[in-house]
């Protein structure tokens, strides 16, 4: 789960990390009370969970409180979907770092990300200038020592008052990304002020929903999903995603559901969405029909390949979705696996085609959306 700035800021703040202080705005009435008690000038940065929001005008500077509810009313009103604004007061900002925990899967490490330039796009840096680029892989058994840190520092070509502030904020960086079972934790930039202190400019904190207790303390809701359908699904436990193509997709596995993606493009068909209906969802059928038939689709395309998810099992959930949603777009099946002369007899006693290839049935699908086939 991708956490917005406030809440990563909020756990930075809590572990020790100096941020700005600032205030949550909902509407520009709010960001205006809010850059009146902040004082000017103020930062107003939209909470939306994407990257690039500087070049996109998703944050905007304001010397009064007049000029904070006028730039707020134009966030708010922008077509990237705000709904939150926070609103800080300015940082006079001498330079900028950049610094970052993330998961190292193929050393099963954590791994310090540092540079001395912040606010950049540490993957074109990175591409383009890889010397700049600061790595202390940390060793998740023993933790964080000493050395981490002098090495991140002398990396970074720090020393005296800035190099034991950095410092500190990296131990405390870590101690974040252990306490919400992390994959990521950022600060870019990370601002040296021309008072001599730190500050977390901005922070992005990415936690696994499978560790700690994050998700008691950051509840799923609608403002984390492009679509209220997204949302539906997270809370069914369905990986989903939305797109505008003509087919929509019940698929077992993510792999299977990958290549079938392909093989439609291939074909010349367009997704309507990614749904996975394998591993542990492969008995809810009514659920991810009806999470598929909210797309304005014009077939509906159902590929599996079940061995501990069985396909006959899949075939009877299949058709128990049919009879409670009555859907009114076409259906392709091609359900293989374990049992799977019990999945075709009962797709062919619910009035289904059962298809024995992959590529039949998405060739039928795509004709069917062109309207070449009925």
């Amino acid at each position: 789960m991708k956490l917005f700035e406030y809440q990563a800021k909020e756990a930075f703040s809590e572990a020790g990390i100096p941020i700005p202080e600032g205030r949550l705005a909902q509407d520009a009435g709010e960001a205006r009370e809010a850059a009146r008690r902040l004082g000017s000038p103020c930062v107003l940065k939209a909470q939306v969970l994407r990257g690039g929001r500087g070049k996109a005008g998703l944050i905007q500077f304001a010397e009064s409180a007049e000029e904070a509810e006028r730039k707020a009313a134009g966030l708010f009103a922008s077509p990237h979907g705000v709904r939150k604004l926070l609103v800080e007061r300015a940082i006079a900002v001498e330079r900028e770092l950049y610094l970052s925990l993330a998961l190292d899967p193929v050393a099963a490490t954590a791994m310090f990300i540092a540079c001395a330039e912040g606010g950049v796009e540490i993957e074109t840096l990175a591409a383009e200038q890889p010397e700049k680029i600061v790595t202390v892989p940390v060793d998740l058994d023993w933790g964080l020592m000493p050395h981490h840190v002098r090495e991140l520092t002398f990396g970074l070509r720090l020393s005296g008052d800035t190099a034991k502030a950095v410092g500190d904020i990296a131990g405390n960086l870590f101690k974040v990304f252990r306490a919400t079972g992390a994959e990521l934790a950022e600060i870019n930039p990370l601002f040296v002020t021309k008072e001599g202190g730190t500050v977390a400019g901005d922070g992005k904190l990415v936690i696994d929903d499978n560790m700690g207790d994050a998700r008691g303390k950051y509840p799923l809701a609608p403002e984390y999903f492009d679509t209220q359908t997204e949302y539906e699904a997270a809370l069914e436990g369905i990986p989903y995603l939305q797109f505008d193509g003509d087919i929509a997709l019940m698929c077992a596995g993510a792999g299977l559901t990958t290549t079938v993606f392909d093989l439609v493009h291939y074909a010349g068909g367009t997704v309507a969405n990614y749904l996975e209906f394998g591993g542990p969802n492969y008995t809810k059928a009514v659920q991810a029909m009806r999470l598929c038939l909210k797309n304005p689709s014009k077939v509906l395309l159902v590929v599996t390949f079940g061995t501990i998810a069985r396909a006959d099992v899949m075939a009877n959930g299949l058709v128990e979705a049919i009879k409670a949603l009555r859907p009114t777009v076409p259906i392709v099946t091609c359900i293989r696996g374990t049992n799977e002369e019990e999945a075709f007899a009962t797709l062919r006693a619910a009035g289904l085609d059962p298809l024995y290839e992959t590529e039949e049935a998405v060739r039928r699908a795509v004709d069917i959306a062109a309207g070449r086939r009925a």
